[in-house]
């Protein structure tokens, strides 16, 4: 069963970088009431084409009834982000998710170090106005290709300015080189929570980095799950179902959840990428799991107490899930 969609209006789309619109969403009937959220939350939007796309909300969690996310339209798009920005238009209804949070911002830390890289901005832009509606210690370091590429550049600009938070731009084009995480994260306070969200090659650097320097608080959000080279199942295997009673068997080449559907169940479920975090399940017990979502932390991933059961796989059972 897919999560409780609510009926969005497209009240606003606007221009805000070369490639990058922002969409806002408005309740698209009287008794549709948008939920609060967090910043670091995201949607998903349920495209008329059939596809299903997470982005994260970009204007303040103390705003009401108004949900903005940034799309850029994506060089390698499977569909999702050329709909948005060729097809989906002003005046257009279409379900969204409430907003869900895999990616916490630590209110009480007494610093923050926030760190996007091109299209990343969405959830770290959220994270600045909040961290500054609360009066707490941030800074900030944005990377992007070019700044034409660079949304939201003149708002952060001006919100750093007047409330003096500590703002780094890299434009690769100017550098003629990519960002130096090392050089630029050197020397901060291991109290404080650092927070990624940018393609992966930077949040692998970033995490490396702040793995080498003792920064343990950090956290970061992928577009996308880790991409594996191949499955390792290669046997068919049983998830054992301690809620239902049931015992289902998954194929070599078969995602868990579907193999569940196919069964009668009803799990929920929504990207079917292993970004979402909707169809997160708690492991009752289990052998050894291949992790292959795109949330879970190292730490998450060894403890074993949750998988993505639309992308993650078994490769030695048995598997009890707690469906």
């Amino acid at each position: 069963m897919s999560s409780p969609t609510l009926n969005a209006l497209v009240h606003t789309m606007r221009y805000e970088a070369d490639g990058i619109v922002s969409v806002e969403f408005r309740p698209a009937s009287p008794e549709v009431e948008f939920p609060a959220f967090e910043a670091g939350s995201h949607i998903d939007l349920h495209l008329p084409n059939g596809l299903v796309r997470s982005y994260s909300l970009c204007n303040p969690c103390s705003d009401r009834q108004r949900y903005v996310v940034g799309v850029a339209n994506d060089r390698k798009s499977r569909g999702g982000s050329r709909y948005v920005h060729q097809q989906l238009r002003v005046g257009m209804t279409l379900p969204i998710s409430a907003p869900r949070n895999n990616f916490k911002l630590e209110e009480g830390a007494e610093h923050s170090v926030l760190v996007a890289g091109g299209i990343g901005v969405t959830p770290i832009w959220c994270m600045l106005q909040r961290l500054v509606a609360i009066g707490k210690p941030v800074e900030m370091i944005y990377c992007a290709r070019n700044r034409k590429e660079a949304a939201f550049c003149d708002a952060i600009e001006a919100l750093a300015r007047e409330n003096k938070v500590a703002l780094t731009w890299h434009f690769d084009a100017d550098k003629g080189a990519p960002p130096d995480l090392p050089a630029m994260l050197a020397g901060k306070s291991a109290a404080s929570h650092f927070y990624c969200c940018g393609p992966a090659p930077m949040l692998d650097a970033f995490e490396k980095t702040c793995e080498q320097m003792g920064y343990a608080h950090a956290h970061v959000e992928r577009f996308a799950a880790a991409h594996v080279e191949a499955p390792s199942a290669t046997e068919t295997y049983v998830v054992e179902c301690a809620r239902s009673g049931k015992s289902v068997e998954v194929p070599p080449g078969k995602s868990i959840l579907d193999s569940l559907i196919d069964a009668g169940l009803n799990p929920d479920h929504s990207c079917k990428e292993g970004v979402c975090g909707a169809c997160e399940t708690k492991i009752v017990s289990a052998g050894e799991i291949e992790h292959r979502d795109g949330i879970l932390s190292k730490a998450e991933r060894a403890a074993n107490k949750t998988m993505m059961i639309c992308v993650s796989q078994c490769r030695r059972g048995p598997l009890v899930l707690d469906i």
